[in-house]
């Protein structure tokens, strides 16, 4: 039974720095924000201009930026829009309403 328990507690002793390195996630800089934006007002992009049509006018730009930095938008513009996929489904209209006669407050 020790030799289960050493086991594990070696076995998460070495599995600990492996999920450390997992988490290598840095902020963007400064210097790569404004990078961006002059990317984007080269596209055509005004971030004063209207606003009217703000996220079409971005999402638009942004397609002009990765088509000529040569990446592919991995995802649709659905996926940006923030409403979702498209639902599959019908709805069925029913009947009327109707009011049962040996109903508790009929009458009333």
């Amino acid at each position: 039974m020790k030799t289960i328990i050493s086991a594990a507690v070696i076995a998460a002793a070495l599995a600990a720095p492996v999920a450390s390195f997992a988490q290598s996630n840095q902020p963007v800089t400064r210097a790569q924000v404004r990078a961006e934006l002059v990317q984007l007002e080269k596209a055509g992009y005004n971030p004063v201009g209207d606003h009217v049509d703000y996220p079409a006018n971005l999402q638009a730009a942004q397609t002009r930026v990765n088509a000529a930095n040569g990446t592919a938008q991995a995802s649709a513009q659905v996926a940006d829009s923030g409403y979702g996929a498209p639902i599959a489904g019908s709805s069925q209209a029913g009947r009327a309403v109707t009011t049962d006669r040996s109903s508790v407050y009929f009458g009333n």
